[in-house]
């Protein structure tokens, strides 16, 4: 039951298998599999004796020190002994190459010798051996430290195997994740330039694909909608939530809802995504609808920051009362109306433009401080939503952001 291969020359190919009985263990089933590298082959045999009772072994030896390397790739063996002192190859040489090769780096080596003095043993675990035994060990101390780190060495590679698993799933998902991620950015509007408004938009997806989504249309030749929304949470099911949402609000799809009433919208995806049919997720809503003629913008907002309106009346917050979409059923949500100066600039936006640390004070930014930044002059080279972006960049002293970044500048002219 136990297998035996023997490499002595170059004459001869490099394992030579002894005569086995059928039902010998093949190397490949071994558990444990021994290289032994010894110019003197009285060793392989002495040391073969030694492990041939143990059904869970398989020896292989190796008499030319030259070959050994080649011999390691071709047994793929959980532990080697090593001879210190052969012809033509030094043992530790031969260690060096062991280590240096991404084959056999990470085998156990025992090193074999007849050299008891404590600086030939520093030596050889200076060079990279695991181990060090002076010729011949007992028999159960072999045993003992060849099972040893033959587990230990199987563990090692259990551990990377897995390792190299989990490495490929996440790429994986993240190749999906990145994919969702375009898609999402694929749906946002394109910007515009006409006769009554110019629109800008800046949009940065945070670490992990979340749930922000935002758009603008005629719903008439008099009337123009704009909303911003954020879904609660990260991943995929944020994101389809999100997608879904948009989708209701750009096609219009919400049965005997009159578009042009913030309230009476909101009020309608509050049913339609109530959070107990969705897994348990909600999202904030930020709605207005302009009106060309009059030069009004009604709006309604469901548990979102406040827009920002800036005209030469000066700054205004528009927020108005209503809870997070989807988070109580029945809920009811306010309208409010505000007159736009010839001009004036709507910013919509999500908590993660401001919701993040200042680097220098260490304190979290507010959507005031975020306002205030929006009056001044954009940074030189850039539009106004991407000089936001980087202003909120230098705040928190880094270019990634823990949520998204989503920011809609319209300008009504």
């Amino acid at each position: 039951m136990f297998f035996v291969a023997f490499c002595s020359s170059k004459k001869e190919s490099l394992f030579c298998m002894l005569e086995l009985p059928e039902n010998t263990v093949k190397p490949s089933a071994a558990p444990i599999r021994v290289l032994l590298v010894d110019d003197q082959r009285i060793v392989g045999q002495s040391v073969g004796e030694m492990l041939s009772d143990s059904k869970d072994i398989a020896f292989y030896f190796c008499q030319d020190p030259k070959e050994a390397l080649e011999a390691a790739k071709k047994t793929n063996p959980t532990v080697i002994l090593q001879d210190l002192v052969m012809p033509d190859v030094d043992g530790l040489t031969l260690v060096k190459f062991f280590r240096a090769s991404p084959q056999t780096k990470d085998i156990p080596i025992i090193v074999l010798s007849s050299k008891e003095e404590p600086h030939t043993k520093s030596r050889a675990f200076e060079f990279g051996a695991n181990d060090y035994m002076v010729k011949f060990p007992d028999k159960l101390e072999v045993l003992a430290r060849i099972r040893y780190h033959s587990r230990a060495y199987t563990n090692l590679c259990e551990r990377d195997a897995a390792l190299k698993k989990l490495q490929e799933s996440q790429a994986a998902l993240k190749k999906e994740l990145d994919e969702a991620e375009n898609y999402v950015e694929s749906l946002l509007p394109p910007k515009l330039d006409d006769s009554f408004v110019w629109t800008d938009w800046v949009f940065k997806s945070s670490t992990a694909l979340g749930g922000d989504c935002f758009g603008y249309h005629y719903i008439d030749k008099s009337s123009i909608a704009a909303y911003l929304l954020d879904v609660c949470g990260h991943g995929v099911g944020a994101a389809l939530l999100s997608v879904s949402a948009m989708n209701v609000l750009r096609s219009q799809t919400l049965d005997r809802v009159d578009f042009k009433n913030p309230s009476e919208v909101l009020s309608a995806l509050n049913s339609a995504f109530d959070m107990d049919k969705q897994n348990g997720m909600y999202f904030t809503l930020w709605y207005g609808v302009y009106d060309i003629g009059s030069r009004l913008l009604k709006y309604a907002c469901g548990g979102h920051p406040p827009a920002v309106l800036i005209d030469a009346g000066g700054e205004k917050f528009l927020s108005a009362k209503g809870m997070v979409i989807g988070g109580i059923p029945g809920a009811e949500f306010e309208t409010k109306t505000v007159s736009v100066g010839e001009g004036g600039k709507l910013f919509v936006f999500s908590d993660g433009v401001y919701e993040l640390v200042n680097k220098s004070s260490g304190e979290m930014m507010s959507v005031e401080d975020f306002a205030a930044e929006l009056q001044k002059p954009p940074m030189e080279g850039l539009s106004k939503v991407q000089s936001m972006m980087a202003f909120s960049r230098n705040a928190q002293g880094s270019d990634k952001f823990d949520d998204d970044f989503s920011l809609l500048e319209i300008k009504f002219k």
